[in-house]
């Protein structure tokens, strides 16, 4: 697994592309828009701007979500800058992951597919700063963003405004989740969306109404790649998926949400599946995985909870 390196005078962190610190004074370039918006400490969702910041967010107060322990808490990006970084990995042949260090929020990484027509970043993160962005540069940029689902949303409206407005694609189904409205969000509507030659989001449902994958049919040397955020769910056995309403509050998903699923993706070829942390990757045989841990899935639930 390689890394990418930003200069050779810079002072990398042990196994990433960024450096260690960030020489802020002097030539820093103007900050970023959203530099002091809120940022819920529990997912990492950044809001619009306002007087105060929000009683409460409705991505965490929603019953797939949770409140933190100690209550609602809210930070800024410019917070997060002075005490995390970003970390920058190659997964495998044009596909990179980009993660936060420490672990912040929900702790997922994002992943970055190059393509001769244009970079696609899947799913976000909530830190970015001057040198994630000179890195995401040199890998050729951004040409679009796509979210699994609300709980992944983090710093979009940033992200987007960092790389020339790239266009954020969400299913409209989870317009309701988007607590920072922007004219780069494009909703689509339907059960596929092609977003670059050979990338597809597929609308899943389940997890969320609105939930997609993307289908990224040159992955794995062209056996075909599913990057699939929470849904299928990489299981701590990677040889297995699941399937939830919610993770973090342990409620499942029916047999009917289970048979829309299998029947979304039935259509596309994949080996590899990619979920939303490091290590959860299915290597090898990911469809047939999907479809034996369905399998097993509704034989535990039973035709009770059917």
């Amino acid at each position: 697994m390689n890394s990418e390196p930003l200069t050779q005078a810079d002072p990398k962190v042990a196994g990433t592309g960024l450096p260690a610190t960030v020489d802020r004074s002097g030539s820093d370039p103007a900050p970023l828009p959203g530099l002091h918006l809120p940022i819920c400490a529990t997912c990492g969702t950044q809001f619009q701007a306002s007087d105060s910041f929000p009683g409460s967010c409705p991505i965490c107060t929603d019953s797939r979500q949770y409140v933190g322990h100690g209550g609602q808490r809210w930070t800024t990006l410019a917070e997060l800058r002075t005490t995390y970084r970003n970390i920058l990995r190659e997964q495998e042949t044009n596909l990179w992951g980009m993660g936060i260090e420490p672990s912040f929020g929900i702790g997922q990484r994002a992943l970055l597919v190059q393509t001769t027509k244009g970079n696609v970043l899947w799913d976000c993160i909530s830190l970015l700063d001057d040198a994630t962005v000179a890195a995401v540069k040199k890998l050729g940029g951004l040409a679009a963003i796509a979210i699994s689902h609300p709980h992944y949303y983090s710093a979009m409206v940033e992200w987007s405004r960092a790389f020339g407005g790239a266009p954020i694609f969400l299913h409209a189904d989870n317009r309701p989740f988007v607590v920072r409205p922007d004219r780069a969000i494009e909703f689509w509507e339907g059960e596929q969306f092609p977003v670059q030659p050979g990338l597809t989001l597929i609308r899943t449902g389940g997890h969320f109404e609105g939930f997609q994958v993307l289908h990224w049919a040159d992955g794995a040397e062209g056996r075909g790649v599913l990057l699939s955020g929470d849904q299928p769910y990489v299981a701590s056995d990677r040889q297995w998926v699941s399937f939830m309403y919610s993770y973090p509050n342990l409620i499942p998903l029916n047999a009917p949400a289970i048979q829309r699923i299998l029947r979304s993706l039935e259509p596309y070829s994949y080996d590899r599946i990619y979920g939303a942390w490091w290590p959860s990757i299915v290597t090898a045989d990911g469809k047939q995985a999907v479809a034996r841990s369905a399998e097993r899935y509704l034989q535990a639930i039973g035709p009770g909870l059917a």
